[in-house]
């Protein structure tokens, strides 16, 4: 049975079994053949982890940027504090803080990686969270963490531990800086806000986790085509979230927190099982199709960037970021070909009949049409009756 390269020990009985299989030479399409693919990819991934680039110290990165931007100890004072904490802080003598690290890296541009290394978790965990930035009200209301206190403000801490708890495995407090690097939101979004709804759909996640080992290239235009011809069967969602499920990927729902503005999110913590979030802030078919496509295409385009995840509001229809433009691209490709789009009516006439004559000959459903004819001429009050407004939420619930 193939299972996770985790160990050298497991390294070595991988090459031990690549090679037996080598010497087979088994027919392409044979079980045996797709045995030694898979192997082949795992140990590559496996090889690809234990070789990654080293990053300089916080410290050497400071100081390389300003020997490069030409700076003195005092331009370091807005983002550090004051002087002699700037003087501490390139000393080694005091870590740096979260706070510290964010106006580093959007300031002055250094690597939010290379300002993380050396970071303990204690150093991380003492005075530098501010507990009480938590939307901790909203958590509670939820009951996303069991809690007995009266004032929960007073108790944000401990209550927030308690929720980060499942991301310990990605070290859950630098997981607070790190989350959020790819974000794609015309409004400000709040960072403690995407760090809480990212540990509940972690958790989420975790409470039912797949059975089988997901691998890296599974996610294809293809295997996402294949998932979209299931949209027109009753209660497609939850045959969507059973179809990701058998190929090692979780989808979980969660409504979104305040200030976030969530679509959807693609996460991957340690244990190496995709997650793919959505938050149906729009209870439409149309949004979840599209939505669930967007964060699958980052898994296929962009697996190794996804430690950091990428959380997307995808009222931005114009992405500036490479990324989500490639997401956007795979996700339209994928529901509706664009050569097929060219070529149908529904593109110059929106109306119901030709949203479902493309819909038809495409074998999805209409709903996901009448969303892109909506969304290309920017008018959300036509073919309401066709999105399948609150068709989604309650299948989730």
């Amino acid at each position: 049975m193939i299972k996770t390269i985790k160990t050298e020990s497991d390294y070595e009985g991988a090459l031990v079994a690549i090679e037996e299989l080598i010497d087979l030479d088994p027919d392409p399409g044979t079980a045996k053949a797709d045995e030694l693919e898979v192997l082949t990819v795992l140990v590559r991934d496996y090889e690809h982890s234990k070789c990654k680039q080293t990053l300089p110290d916080p410290v050497d990165a400071i100081q390389f940027r300003m020997e490069q931007q030409e700076l003195t100890q005092r331009d370091l004072i807005p983002y550090i504090g004051s002087r002699s904490k700037v003087s501490e802080v390139l000393s080694r003598k005091r870590p740096l803080t979260l706070s510290m690290i964010r106006a580093l890296h959007t300031h002055l541009g250094i690597p939010a990686r290379a300002l993380l290394q050396d970071q303990s978790e204690e150093s991380l965990s003492q005075d530098n969270i501010e507990w009480d930035r938590f939307p901790v009200r909203e958590i509670a209301k939820r009951k996303w963490v069991e809690v007995s206190y009266t004032n929960v403000q007073k108790h944000a801490r401990e209550i927030l531990q308690a929720l980060l708890d499942p991301l310990k495995s990605q070290g859950s407090l630098a997981a607070l800086y790190r989350t959020g690097e790819h974000v794609r939101s015309a409004r400000p979004m709040d960072r403690y806000a995407l760090v809480a709804w990212t540990a509940r759909i972690v958790a989420l996640a975790q409470q039912d986790p797949p059975e089988v080992v997901y691998v890296p290239g599974t996610v294809t235009s293809e295997f996402m085509r294949e998932l979209a011809h299931l949209s027109t069967k009753e209660k497609a969602p939850l045959l969507a979230r059973d179809f990701l499920k058998h190929h090692g990927i979780s989808l979980v729902t969660e409504l979104h927190l305040p200030r976030t503005y969530l679509d959807g999110a693609a996460v991957l913590p340690d244990d190496i099982v995709p997650i793919v979030g959505l938050t149906l802030r729009y209870d439409r078919l149309d949004n979840f199709w599209f939505s669930l496509m967007h964060e699958l295409a980052h898994i296929a385009l962009h697996f190794d960037d996804m430690a950091q995840g990428f959380y997307d509001d995808l009222d931005l229809k114009d992405a500036h970021d490479p990324c989500e433009a490639e997401a956007d691209a795979l996700a339209g490709e994928a529901l509706i070909p664009q050569l097929e789009w060219e070529r149908s009516p529904a593109k110059v006439l929106p109306s119901p009949r030709a949203a479902q004559h493309l819909a038809d000959q495409l074998g999805i459903h209409v709903a996901i049409v009448a969303g892109r004819i909506r969304r290309e001429r920017n008018s959300y009050k036509i073919l309401t009756q066709l999105v399948g407004h609150g068709k989604v939420r309650e299948l989730f619930e």
